[in-house]
């Protein structure tokens, strides 16, 4: 059932972006031969006017097919050339790249501001308009490699009671906040510590979880982050205000870490454990999902500006690096060589493939 969520999810997210790309240029007055969901071999297509529209076997992608986007296409010399997009300003060809990545944009918008208008879940340290009604503790993040991070705490789950056995005499808390339970680990760590817990509508209790030095100076701890967490309703117009603050800020966010990752990597720092693939996006997506539709709404808007940042990179292949391309040709005022574009697109595809799959088998072991 994951699997066919996430299928599900990418599939929306990928029309979203190629329907950018299509729509700016057909308004544009560039011809669009083939619209496709996935990657070749072809399932099934249907031509309606001048575009094949096609579903693929390989679900992890898509594309619009964009005439005049080879500079080796026969046609070119034919009485359509005007409809090419290479015949056209580089204005509109940069216009028709970054669509896609505003359309992205668009669509997290709109889950977030919806997510908004019906309850978005918020921490009670929100600052903005609106108040946060029906709190709870909630854990927000899991450290690597930590006593929790082995038990089957999630993020997301509410802390409803913690407990604890020792030789002389069981406790229990049900008053919980944040300083109540890291007081209670403190105190009971080393015998053990059961959490009750809240999973969307389903209670679970975990086994005795061991806390350990070193996590935070001076005191036990298992290595979970926790904060107060309620619903947030804001009326029409805020809600689409606020949703606009908070994508930009996302952007702003998912940029800057991955400029962060590629520096680390520049220098021989970076680790596989700080990027997703496929494999971990559909284990996300299955735990999202458990904790109700609103959380899965707001996933997705953050898968939705990942997919943006990534393609705003200057690389071969991604609508950054086409968007350099078309930034050195209004320089230059003359074409690049579309053996040198051919060579640097291909290159670039083979080199995320080949990322692709190393993330993707990185994921996989990460499951024995």
């Amino acid at each position: 059932m994951n699997i066919i969520i996430f299928i599900i999810v990418l599939a929306i997210l990928v029309l979203v972006h190629e329907f950018g790309h299509f729509i700016v240029a057909k308004k544009s007055g560039i011809k669009v031969t083939e619209f496709g969901l996935g990657f070749p071999p072809k399932l099934w297509s249907k031509t309606y006017g001048e575009t094949e529209y096609s579903i693929n076997a390989i679900p992890f992608g898509g594309f619009v097919r964009i005439f005049g986007e080879d500079p080796n296409d026969e046609s070119l010399s034919g009485p359509e050339r005007a409809r090419a997009i290479s015949s056209k300003p580089r204005y509109i060809q940069a216009a028709v790249l970054v669509a896609g990545v505003f359309f992205n944009m668009l669509f997290a918008w709109l889950l977030i501001s919806t997510g908004y208008l019906v309850g978005l879940p918020s921490s009670t340290d929100h600052i903005g308009p609106g108040t946060v009604e029906n709190i709870h503790l909630t854990v927000t993040s899991i450290s690597l490699d930590s006593p929790a991070s082995k038990s089957t705490i999630k993020a997301g789950d509410q802390i409803i009671s913690l407990s604890s056995e020792s030789k002389k005499k069981d406790y229990l808390i049900k008053e919980v906040t944040a300083g109540n339970v890291s007081n209670f680990i403190e105190a009971h760590g080393k015998d053990g510590v059961v959490f009750e817990l809240l999973r969307g509508d389903e209670s679970l209790t975990t086994e005795p979880i061991v806390g350990v030095e070193g996590i935070i100076p001076g005191k036990l701890a298992i290595g979970i982050g926790m904060d107060d967490i309620g619903t947030l309703r804001l009326p029409f117009f805020t809600a689409f205000y606020q949703g606009a603050k908070d994508v930009g800020n996302l952007f702003v966010a998912t940029a800057s870490g991955l400029w962060d990752l590629l520096s680390k990597a520049f220098v021989g720092k970076a680790s596989l454990s700080e990027v997703t693939g496929p494999v971990g996006i559909v284990g996300l997506v299955g735990e999202v999902t458990k904790l109700g539709f609103v959380y899965l709404m707001t996933f997705t808007a953050l898968i939705s500006v990942n997919l943006a940042v990534i393609n705003l990179f200057p690389f071969p292949a991604l609508d950054g690096g086409r968007l350099v391309i078309v930034a050195i040709e209004a320089i230059i005022r003359r074409p690049i060589s579309p053996k040198i574009t051919n060579i640097l697109n291909g290159a670039g595809f083979v080199v995320l493939i080949l990322l692709m799959l190393v993330v993707t088998i990185h994921d996989i072991m990460n499951l024995f």
